[in-house]
């Protein structure tokens, strides 16, 4: 187990160093000029040694390679850099975009996790009814169906139409920070929250009734079916066994498309989390904060992925043991 960390560990590093040149890469030779975008409306006040004050202070007056180098040895020592947007440390300011973007990325995951597996469930038992066509109908609209798509739709329909939930933001608007309620931040939650869920439901379901229908063919199945087992006795003794650890799997490496999700849909609500942070780092240049996004959000999926395969060889002994399975 300890190898098998290691070598994920050693990957990982190379991944993070390849994003990493990548994206200073992109950054570095976009059309967006750096300076401008930190000045903003009064650029046509600043005249060209401020200009060159600012890209001197945020080391921009130096060539790409070297400010890449300079930047990566700094990351070395645990320094991310400072936002050029916010004035602030780039860890604190992803530390707090994280913590609003936790609730609703923690909420989407449990809920589009619990819902898809009973969906497949549902189906797999059901197979051939309308039951199963129907949820296999659903899955397969929502996994064409766009977020900030079902984002507006969901806007249109429940903040405009219904006004039963905020059109945006994380909090309400003018309330200072200290008057907010639990149920203030759980009512505007709701609706980004929603749009990741029902987005995310499509895969788990699939993938847990095209595994269970193979595990309900199977002959140990068959031979229970000839003793009179059926229902939920036959799910629970030889199915949901099978099919819960690939479902568990395949939730914890779904942190990739749970982080996109949300990037699309804190952009729709206006929600203040560290989706909305990356869009504003690309748009105005912040090559500081999108680098340190970049880092963060390829260990998020990282650490995903690393829970799915420790879940797997721990509760397996075939993949631990290393036989085929």
């Amino acid at each position: 187990m300890l190898k098998f960390i290691i070598g994920k560990i050693v990957r990982m590093a190379t991944l993070l160093i390849a994003l990493s040149a990548i994206c200073f890469c992109l950054v570095n030779y976009s059309p967006i000029d750096p300076v401008r975008a930190y000045v903003g409306a009064d650029m046509m006040r600043v005249g060209p040694e401020q200009r060159e004050n600012i890209a001197q202070y945020w080391g921009l007056d130096k060539s790409p390679p070297e400010r890449f180098m300079h930047w990566g040895a700094a990351v070395m020592q645990g320094d991310l850099g400072t936002s050029m947007i916010h004035r602030r440390p780039v860890a604190d300011v992803i530390g707090e975009k994280f913590l609003a973007s936790l609730a609703l990325m923690g909420a989407a995951w449990l809920f589009s996790g619990l819902i898809g597996f009973a969906l497949g469930i549902i189906a797999a038992m059901r197979q051939g009814t309308w039951a199963d066509r129907l949820i296999k109908w659903y899955c397969f609209t929502l996994a064409s169906t766009p977020v900030f798509w079902l984002g507006l739709l969901l806007l249109i329909v429940f903040a405009v139409w219904l006004n039963w939930f905020p059109a945006g933001l994380g909090v309400p608007a003018g309330v200072l920070a200290e008057e907010v309620t639990l149920g203030d931040r759980i009512k505007h939650l709701v609706l980004p929250a929603l749009t990741l869920s029902i987005i995310g439901v499509a895969n788990v379901a699939l993938h847990t009734r095209q595994k269970l229908v193979d595990v309900l063919s199977t002959d140990y199945v068959l031979f229970a079916r000839a003793k009179g087992e059926s229902g939920l006795v036959l799910l629970w003794r030889h199915g949901l066994r099978n099919v819960a650890l690939p479902a568990v799997t395949l939730q914890f490496a779904s942190f990739s498309e749970l982080f996109g999700g949300a990037v699309l849909a804190e952009q729709v609500f206006s929600y203040p989390g560290l989706g909305q942070a990356t869009v504003q780092a690309g748009l105005r240049g912040d090559v500081p904060l999108l680098l340190g996004i970049v880092i963060f959000s390829a260990l998020f999926v990282f650490a995903g992925n690393l829970i799915a395969d420790i879940i797997y060889r721990v509760v397996d002994p075939r993949i631990r043991e290393g036989r085929p399975v």
